[in-house]
């Protein structure tokens, strides 16, 4: 008999207008990384949800070491040595590292908080495992990738012994990935087991043991992945064969539909720059990749691009009329469309129900108002379109609040959106940031789409695959300056890395590529 840590055998869980996991078993053994794999709204969170304690499932038992046990909430989850880092952290951001970490399980002494003891057992954990942090920093001043060390950390401090990572490398840099994934083998081999779930058939096939597949809420099967593929794992979870190449054909570029010059942005926690002196175009027909390593000034770069953020210095033209000083909403209403990096934050609002999201930009047009008076039916129909067309899976379709639907199917909310209205240049930050590979095949296929109907696409990737596979033409970013501009068709990997980590660079200003030339080094 196989030894079991954990088992979640018949599991159901409904949720109004949709069962999230429909008589699900899961089997963890000891000392294994177990992969879920599944599209955007197939359960996967849903069901880590219930072995944590965050829901109560109306059918099914949970077994730890054959014993079926009762998890009501999350400290009787962490009471039985589970915890989970969730794919948006629940971290306190006025609170240091620290904080976070004893969060719930502070030691004290004499009723007062020992915070000596327990910046002792931190930094002890954060030099066993490599991951090492500030324990003095506040949340909010980190990146990602140190907020999602505080998330492994807490775990650590309170010696889980089952982890559940859901989605941890959605926000990751390629060089953070590599990283977790040491960590997690490491976590596998002193005896820890994990439950991983991504998207990524290629982490999957690189760190996982076994993989359990969902599909629309069903079991579906486990594999041992040493038997598999990663074609045979995205056919079981979309029930179809995926295509991993963008099917395009050459770019048409035609007239300039932005056009940047000589941009500079103050970073936000310091004195100097985050960019400096910036300057290329976008012409209509073209999709044309800012790429980099996380934290190269890419994302203050389009912050102030879309008005999000003002530039120190620098002007910026769409369509040939100046917008630098323009208004979010002139920039919107002048053929300016923007899928943003966080859409938490700058994408949605959450506590608005999905049809309201909709039209989040176009509400005060006369198609979807009079007089100052919503027209409600309009904004459904109208909705219930855009769900239809790009796939988004929602519990009540329009109707649902956005805070409940899954990350993927958020962010396909927010592509639906902003490649439907009317623009001629889209600006695309990580637009296939937390989907499965069905859905990235099919935003691919879009963004495609928009370029040849004539729209500009500034596509912002830390995704190599992504980069090299959808753009034209390829700038690269590194502390904040265009280093290098290149053909997708022409230049490796490799070269690509060497530019995003600084080891090289070219030693003139990047202007736009000329027609006919062959794209490499300027």
């Amino acid at each position: 008999m196989d030894n079991y840590i954990i088992e979640m055998l018949n599991i159901t869980k409904e949720f109004p207008g949709i069962i999230a996991n429909d008589n699900i078993t899961l089997q963890l053994k000891k000392g294994e990384v177990h992969a879920l794999l599944g599209e955007n709204g197939a359960g996967k969170s849903t069901l880590m949800s219930v072995l944590f304690g965050l829901y109560t499932p109306e059918k099914g038992e949970i077994r730890k070491n054959g014993q079926v046990v009762k998890i009501n909430n999350p400290n009787d989850a962490n009471d039985l040595g589970i915890g989970m880092v969730h794919q948006h952290f629940k971290l306190v951001e006025i609170f240091t590292v620290l904080e976070n970490i004893i969060l719930g399980v502070e030691p004290s002494k004499m009723g007062v908080i020992d915070k000596k003891e327990a910046r002792e057992k931190v930094l002890a954990l954060s030099e066993k495992y490599g991951l090492k942090i500030d324990p003095d920093a506040v949340i909010e001043k980190i990146s990602v990738g140190m907020q999602q060390r505080v998330e492994i950390l807490k775990m650590l401090y309170r010696e889980n012994e089952i982890l559940i990572f859901d989605e941890p490398t959605a926000v990751l840099t390629p060089q953070e990935i590599d990283e977790l994934m040491a960590i997690m083998r490491g976590f596998a081999e002193e005896g820890k087991s994990i439950l991983f779930i991504t998207h990524k058939l290629n982490e999957i096939m690189a760190v996982a043991d076994r993989c359990t597949v969902l599909r629309k809420g069903k079991y579906i099967g486990t594999v041992d992945i040493k038997d598999t593929t990663k074609e045979e794992l995205s056919k079981m979870m979309v029930g179809r064969d995926v295509n991993f190449k963008v099917d395009k054909e050459d770019a048409k570029p035609a007239e300039t539909v932005l056009s940047v010059r000589n941009v500079t942005v103050k970073a936000k926690n310091a004195a100097a720059h985050s960019v400096t002196n910036v300057s290329f175009d976008v012409k209509a027909g073209e999709i044309v990749c800012l790429a980099g390593i996380d934290g190269n000034g890419q994302s203050e770069f389009i912050e102030a691009l879309t008005g999000l953020e003002k530039l120190t210095s620098g002007t910026i033209e769409l369509c040939g009329k100046d917008i630098t000083k323009a208004s979010i909403r002139a920039k919107s209403k002048g053929g300016m469309s923007h899928v943003p990096e966080d859409r938490h934050k700058h994408g949605l609002v959450l506590d608005y129900t999905l049809e309201d999201n909709m039209v989040l930009q176009r509400y005060y047009e006369p198609e979807f108002q009079s007089k100052g008076f919503l027209k409600r039916k309009a904004i459904t129909e109208y909705s219930d379109k855009l769900i239809k067309k790009f796939d988004v899976r929602s519990g009540q379709g329009s109707a649902t609040i956005s805070r409940s639907m899954s990350g993927g199917n958020q962010q396909k909310a927010i592509v639906a959106r902003e490649l439907d209205k009317e623009h001629k240049l889209l600006i695309a930050v990580q637009p296939t940031r937390g989907l499965d590979v069905g859905a990235i095949e099919y935003i691919h296929k879009q963004i495609v789409e928009d370029r040849d109907k004539g729209r500009g696409v500034l596509l912002v990737s830390l995704e190599l695959d992504e980069v090299m596979n959808v753009s034209d033409r390829i700038l690269v970013m590194y502390e904040g300056e265009i280093v290098g501009e290149f053909d997708p068709k022409t230049v490796t990997v490799e070269e690509l890395g060497l530019y995003m980590a600084g080891a090289k660079r070219d030693n003139v200003s990047v202007e736009t590529v000329k027609e006919g030339s062959d794209n490499e080094e300027i």
